[in-house]
């Protein structure tokens, strides 16, 4: 009697790589990276000192305190300007009308977790120095990423960016500033279809990509979006002119067809081209509700680890993905031969 052969089983699937979360467990809610030069409230008679023209944007707010109009995009700037000398010795700042003014805090907490980030590949030794080269996407007329990580970390930048008109104000600031035209490389991307490919050279190896995206999918849904966060806040005022975008900000900077999710999924794609170039690819994620596509997106494409880190500014939440191609035995060897020779 023949016996029926049992069935097949189907062929193992290769586990996902389960995204690490890297919680800020030993601070307070709502506070900064340790290390951020901009904890607690600002000192506005030292800033003042600094920067005297920040003098006639300063206000009571109702709580009694020295504070700016963070509606008025002359005040965020001047008060950038502030910020930046006093804390970074950057002299000379300045960016066109209606492009994007960053709130400094928030992106100096992005570099230092990244920093974190590639101490723990570095046993616990958070590297320094023109050794550690990072890329920027989307640089921006601000420069602000380059300008921070330079001066907390002594790093060396490449930042990328679309317009040629950012591009040109980002390299006023670098050559109005000395030492920074060594450190910080600007590069256009001529092809409006690729964000790392044509940007990312063959010779080119980066220990970190970071990225802020454009994270609406149209000009109408930045609009909209902007006007329901001042009514939120309360301060929509019908009888008081304010800017539609409190922090302006040009097309390319703030939408994108797809809005963050596609434009992030893009750059995952593109970033398995550069997988033995680059030690840790990142990017902001600002809607937590894009984080699972992220992931579903990392793991087809065959990331080896993948690692969120939470972060919060008062009482706005933030992350970013980072992300790696390399095994721990590359990632160890590219430590050995780019930081330690």
């Amino acid at each position: 009697m023949t016996m029926p052969r049992p069935p097949a089983r189907p062929a193992a699937k290769k586990p996902a790589v389960k995204p690490a979360v890297a919680a800020k467990a030993d601070q307070a809610k709502g506070q900064l990276h340790p290390r951020n030069r901009h904890q607690g409230r600002y000192d506005f008679p030292a800033l003042i000192q600094m920067s005297p023209e920040l003098a006639a944007f300063v206000i009571i707010n109702p709580y009694g305190k020295e504070s700016i109009d963070f509606a008025n995009p002359a005040a965020v700037k001047v008060f950038n300007r502030a910020l930046l000398k006093q804390f970074y010795g950057i002299e000379h700042w300045d960016i066109p009308a209606d492009y994007l003014c960053p709130p400094i805090p928030g992106r100096a907490d992005y570099l230092h977790y990244l920093a974190d980030l590639l101490g723990k590949s570095n046993a616990g030794d958070i590297p320094r120095g023109a050794k550690i080269k990072a890329l920027d996407i989307g640089v921006g007329a601000n420069c602000i990423y380059p300008l921070l990580g330079h001066c907390e970390y002594d790093w060396q930048f490449v930042g990328s960016d679309i317009a040629s008109s950012a591009l040109d104000s980002a390299r006023a600031i670098i050559q109005a500033n000395a030492g920074l035209e060594a450190a910080i490389e600007l590069r256009q991307q001529e092809d409006s279809t690729h964000i790392l490919d044509g940007v990312i050279h063959s010779d080119d190896r980066f220990d970190l990509t970071l990225c802020n995206p454009p994270f609406h999918a149209s000009a109408e849904e930045a609009t909209s979006g902007s006007k329901r966060k001042w009514r939120n806040l309360g301060k929509l005022d019908p009888k008081r002119k304010l800017p539609v975008l409190n922090f302006g900000g040009q097309a390319a900077e703030l939408w994108c067809k797809g809005g963050e999710a596609e434009f992030v999924a893009k750059l995952i794609s593109e970033s398995a081209n550069h997988g033995q170039q680059v030690l840790w690819f990142s990017t902001l994620i600002s809607k937590a509700g894009n984080l699972a596509g992220v992931y579903s997106a990392l793991n087809k494409i065959g990331a080896s680890q993948v690692r969120t880190v939470e972060m919060a500014q008062g009482q706005k939440q933030s992350r970013f993905v980072a992300w790696t191609f390399m095994s721990k035995e590359q990632q160890a060897q590219w430590i050995k031969t780019r930081w330690q020779s």
